[in-house]
């Protein structure tokens, strides 16, 4: 892909729309000249530097590879905000601010609400309800502590007030309890040919995969989640788009009540819950 003839911004992006889709060329070359989606509209004869364009090849040849390009850009939106993101965590998804908005549906009007993120990643579920319900108190736990470090930095970029702790789900957290619980966990079978095909085959395995069904985490946390759910807590779990009838199986027979499915803009439903009834 040596293209030295080379010089000017709509050159590049001429070029790169050749071997990735247009949106990406565009956000790639934004990224490394730092300019926006206008600029480059407006001044396609502007020079592109030697520094630049060679920056600027080799993020094109890593995404024709396959490479996310979110973790090329180093950061992805969710509810509005910018997280820094590399392969040590999950790519936020659109499907999971669904999460988000069932915690602000049940508790915007709770001051100082005490709630639990388990398995944080970035921190994009933390740091959002931190910065979006009523003084909360937040614990971010993750098992990974490369995840912590990536969910640390987004908290300190956001101004979020969130506590993180390195913890396999519950193990780590005593007797304390929540009034509300999310958890968006691995829920991919181990053998889904999906874990091989785009995106899916960068991120990390153990943030994906979940068992011969994809519901082992799903078992270990509604298993768990009583003996750190205040009586009339909730907890609120992403799954896959056909697990919401086991999903909510577990929680009947863990002891929940008003238990339902809700469903993304998809149509898929997409996150499970209840209540806690003590």
């Amino acid at each position: 892909m040596n293209e030295p003839s080379i010089t000017n911004l709509g050159e590049a992006l001429a070029w790169a729309r050749k071997i990735v889709p247009p949106a990406e060329a565009r956000l790639l070359l934004r990224h490394v000249c730092r300019q926006s989606a206008a600029h480059l509209a407006a001044w396609p004869e502007e020079a592109l530097p030697p520094p630049q364009w060679d920056a600027f090849r080799a993020l094109v040849a890593r995404r024709a590879e396959g490479e996310p390009v979110a973790y090329l850009l180093g950061e992805r939106e969710f509810y509005g905000r910018n997280f820094l993101v590399n392969s040590r965590v999950l790519i936020p998804r659109p499907e999971t601010e669904l999460l988000v908005e069932l915690a602000l549906a049940h508790f915007s009007h709770v001051p100082h609400l005490k709630a639990l993120d388990l398995g944080t990643g970035s921190g994009v579920l933390a740091i959002t309800l931190a910065l979006e319900l009523d003084h909360p108190r937040i614990v971010a736990l993750d098992w990974s502590r490369e995840a912590l470090k990536v969910a640390m930095t987004n908290a300190m970029r956001h101004a979020a007030n969130v506590s993180f702790l390195c913890s396999d789900w519950f193990t780590g957290l005593g007797r304390e309890t929540f009034q509300l619980i999310v958890a968006n966990p691995p829920y991919v079978a181990e053998d889904d040919p999906h874990l091989a095909l785009g995106d899916l085959r960068y991120e990390p395995r153990r943030a994906l995969a979940a068992g011969a069904s994809g519901l082992s985490e799903l078992t270990a946390i509604v298993a768990g989640a009583g003996r750190h759910l205040q009586p009339g807590g909730w907890l609120f779990m992403e799954h896959g788009y056909d697990q919401s009838a086991a999903v909510r199986a577990l929680l009947a027979d863990a002891g929940f009540a008003d238990i339902a499915s809700w469903q993304d803009l998809a149509g898929i439903e997409r996150a499970s819950g209840g209540r806690w009834t003590g």
